[in-house]
């Protein structure tokens, strides 16, 4: 394998991309707990995500996010999967940049089979699922590249499968220490 050196793996993109589901899958190949910050946001609130977005607005629920990365990117050996738009806030990119960013990106047909009547997610209240999904990726697409890891995912895979490509994708963008001669 290779050494993370307890750096965290911060795992970004759409919203319904797999970040929750390989996360935990991750952590364990990589000996690291894993963190939902959406999840750890519902604990600090006692609400759900849709709720508290509705609650309080968009741009109030984006500052609560960036508190938890805040105080999430002080620890180490996490695999973090985090919300759709953390991505959105510049000051977001201080705390990812701690850490190795790795943007989860399956393809828009993907994308509206896995959320597909899906109506815990405020932000996709839309007659036209794939418009809407089209336009949210358009808009923070530029963000996202700001990844490490651009992984791309154009058909189905298991997440085990993904796991692999992240593992084997990792090494090629760690920085080794150079060997200085005598």
């Amino acid at each position: 394998m290779f050494d993370l050196q307890g750096l965290n793996i911060y795992l970004i993109g759409m919203m319904g991309c797999g970040k929750s589901t390989i996360g935990p899958l991750l952590a364990a190949k990589l000996g690291y707990s894993f963190l939902d910050t959406d999840t750890t946001i519902e604990q600090l609130v006692s609400q759900s995500i849709s709720e508290l977005f509705t609650a309080i607005g968009e741009p109030e629920f984006r500052k609560v996010e960036t508190q938890v990365l805040a105080e999430v990117s002080a620890h180490i050996r996490l695999v973090v999967s985090t919300g759709g738009g953390i991505a959105i806030a510049r000051e977001n990119w201080n705390h990812l940049h701690q850490g190795l960013v790795i943007w989860l990106d399956p393809s828009i047909d993907i994308l509206v089979e896995r959320l597909q009547g899906d109506t815990s997610r405020p932000i996709l209240a839309s007659s036209d699922l794939r418009t809407k999904l089209e336009g949210i990726l358009a808009e923070r697409r530029h963000m996202y590249a700001e990844a490490d890891i651009h992984l791309p995912i154009a058909t189905k895979l298991a997440p085990e499968e993904i796991v692999d490509r992240i593992l084997a994708a990792i090494p090629t963008v760690l920085k080794t220490p150079s060997i200085t001669p005598d």
